[in-house]
């Protein structure tokens, strides 16, 4: 190997190994009563801020929310689903009773591909609204 060959070689891994690995994709939900399926007058209101780490599939949100008309009883991650389609359960929300809510899940390949494509959404379930309260479908 000639020097010049040596140093491109040694300059390049130096440069991948200072540029870490690669962050985390944020995303967001903003969840309403106008967004369920169907939709509902609640005043409720919501959001979600999420972080999605390709890397290692880690999923990770803070969800907030104020308004509903009783105390949450349920929260979820639901897909795959456009805007205006209904899915089922994805990944649970635990302890979602109380705003705000943290936590993390480690997504299955299939998951994190419907979580990319935009086909989540974030739904918050009330006794009044078992279906879904208030609902925000996740965008970058």
């Amino acid at each position: 190997m000639s020097n010049k060959t040596m140093l491109v070689t040694l300059a390049l891994g130096a440069a991948i190994a200072f540029a870490g690995p690669a962050s985390a994709d944020k995303m967001k939900a903003t969840l309403d009563g106008k967004s369920q399926v169907p939709p509902n007058t609640s005043a409720a209101t919501g959001t979600a801020d999420i972080d999605y780490d390709p890397a290692s599939k880690k999923l990770s949100w803070k969800l907030s929310y104020s308004g509903l008309s009783g105390p949450a009883t349920a929260a979820h991650f639901h897909g795959p689903a456009e805007a205006g389609k209904n899915a089922g359960v994805a990944v649970a929300i635990p302890n979602a009773t109380s705003s705000p809510v943290e936590g993390s899940a480690t997504l299955t390949d299939a998951q994190a591909a419907d979580l990319v494509a935009g086909k989540y959404y974030v739904n918050i379930h009330t006794a009044a609204n078992p279906g879904g309260e208030i609902r925000g479908q996740v965008t970058k």
